[in-house]
């Protein structure tokens, strides 16, 4: 079966399905913060702890990913089929919480079912998409994300306000539920239009299409590890942002539906950002285009520091609109373009394991600082992991450029 457009049934049950991986299994969580804590108890800056478990899991599934796959090569469908069903189930189990301990086990399990979903998700609709138009799908994927934002920021009057102090349960059973939904429409779209072959990209430079020695590959400074080490510090940068806004919102006394207005208009713009982000990409596939958004992100982060609702909504708004799936989107392109295809799915779980290092590291670092400094002081220390990610994402599009001009003097 020949490849298809970005614009398909596949890429948008792929899209619906990131709505639940993404905006509602992990992001959701630090909208629920405030109403999690008002029932379980607990300092912010313990609750967002959590959140390291969930991404210790999300490291876990991104490091047991490749092997399985080298083993099962020709049953990736079936394992994403039984992920996302354990995905959404974990959701609704997450609901019944009642200690610590139950709700981090529950993290945990998230977290790594969540990257095993995010990987195959990706690699089984990118497989069916022509090569020219990658960029473009794994934009229409990613806002997914943003679309699961923009639904649990419509949810805040329900899960933070203090009237309805079992609000973020009922809302983590209905993403549940809604995640059952998504399975079984990717599951139905994706036997209906077969798996497609996919030709080695033409488009990239050559690489041995034997063997390839991914972490070599990843980690060889003339190839990929600035690249790997900017999705590495956005996502120790972003999620920072992500765990303590709502909380610093909270605290300043901003009614919760003005602050789940601010944080659907996160998602919100992000349905512009994976749009945009995938067209730019494709026709400017460079790190420079990736240090670009992050950038407009950092200075978008750093209107906390205002103590200005207005700069800090609008600082939110840019955040989703530039650079919230701008990392993700660009690196699982950037990578489909220059990896040998039999090495695709192995490299982007290992970048996405770099990922998740930073994700795991962020909310411990921004624990401290908001048990030590403040809410404002830990949301606003997100600007400076986001700018050394928009620095290393300028090096890596540098050195492209250098091996460019290489290639064209030989």
């Amino acid at each position: 079966m020949g490849t298809k457009s970005a614009c398909n049934w596949m890429t948008l049950w792929a899209s619906i399905l990131f709505v639940v991986i993404l905006g509602f299994s992990r992001l959701s969580y630090g909208m629920f913060l405030p109403g999690i804590q008002r029932e379980l108890g607990g300092s912010y800056g313990q609750l967002g702890i959590l959140n390291t478990v969930n991404f210790i899991g999300y490291l876990v599934g991104t490091l047991c990913l490749p092997p399985l796959i080298a083993r099962s090569p020709d049953r990736k469908h079936v394992i994403n089929r039984l992920t996302c069903l354990l995905l959404a189930i974990a959701m609704i189990g997450s609901a019944f919480s009642e200690t610590f301990i139950q709700l981090g086990l529950w993290r945990f399990s998230i977290g790594l079912l969540s990257a095993f979903a995010t990987v195959l998700v990706l690699s089984i609709a990118m497989d069916a998409i022509r090569p020219a138009e990658r960029g473009v799908a794994s934009g229409l994927i990613w806002l997914g994300g943003s679309a699961g934002i923009l639904l649990t920021g419509l949810f805040a009057p329900f899960t933070i306000d203090p009237s309805h102090l079992q609000g973020w349960r009922y809302a983590w059973v209905a993403m549940g539920v809604f995640g059952l939904i998504a399975a079984f429409g990717f599951e139905l779209v994706t036997q209906k239009q077969g798996t497609a072959k996919i030709p080695q990209p033409t488009e990239s430079k050559p690489h041995d299409q034997g063997s390839v020695n991914v972490y070599r590959l990843l980690l060889n400074p003339k190839e990929f590890l600035f690249l790997i080490a900017s999705y590495f510090f956005f996502g120790w940068g972003y999620i920072i942002y992500f765990t303590y806004l709502i909380p610093y919102l909270v605290s300043k006394g901003i009614p919760s539906l003005y602050a789940g207005l601010i944080w659907s208009g996160i998602g919100f713009a992000g349905l512009f950002n994976g749009w945009i982000g995938g067209k730019a990409i494709d026709r400017w596939p460079s790190g420079y285009t990736l240090a670009a958004g992050v950038i407009l992100g950092t200075i978008g982060v750093s209107g906390v520091i205002t103590d200005q609702m207005l700069y800090t909504a609008w600082g939110a708004v840019t955040v989703g609109l530039v650079s919230f799936l701008t990392p993700p989107l660009m690196t699982t392109a950037l990578l489909r373009r220059h990896v040998p295809h039999s090495a695709y799915a192995a490299c982007l779980s290992i970048a996405t394991a770099f990922f998740a290092f930073g994700q795991i590291i962020g909310p411990i670092v921004g624990a401290v600082m908001v048990d030590r400094y403040g809410l404002q002081f830990g949301v606003a220390s997100s600007a400076l992991f986001l700018a050394i990610a928009a620095a290393l994402a300028g090096l890596y599009g540098q050195q492209q450029r250098k091996q460019e001009i290489r290639d064209l003097q030989l």
